[in-house]
């Protein structure tokens, strides 16, 4: 079976339904592309929550510390210094690991 296109599908398929006049170039909103500081907060709420399991032997803020430094180094940019973002998840780490080792119960519900 032939497929057979005549001449005005032919024109219909060459034209260009785009018009030039309409397009307009996409411009970003007025922050910056490296502004957004929700990787800094969770950096920062992590190291809290990871004293605080570390201190306070609290398990729900030392895995609370783990998730921050998880979605932190999600969000991280790739020229932002890795070694901070490396000392939290190790804090973290060793809030939870300190805090199952003086208490290795499972944590309890708390309501």
């Amino acid at each position: 079976m032939y497929l057979s296109i005549d001449k005005t599908t032919m024109s219909n398929l060459s034209s260009d339904p785009r018009r030039p006049n309409r397009i307009y170039r996409y411009k970003p909103s007025s922050n910056k592309p490296g502004d957004d500081p929700i990787a800094d907060y969770l950096n920062l709420l992590g190291m809290v929550f990871s004293m605080c399991g570390l201190m306070m032997r609290l398990k729900w803020a030392a895995w609370a510390a783990v998730y921050c430094s998880f979605i932190s180094f999600a969000n991280s940019r790739a020229s932002e210094d890795a070694r901070q973002m490396f000392s939290s998840f190790l804090l973290s780490v060793s809030a939870i690991v300190m805090s199952y080792l003086q208490n290795p119960q499972p944590m309890a519900v708390s309501w």
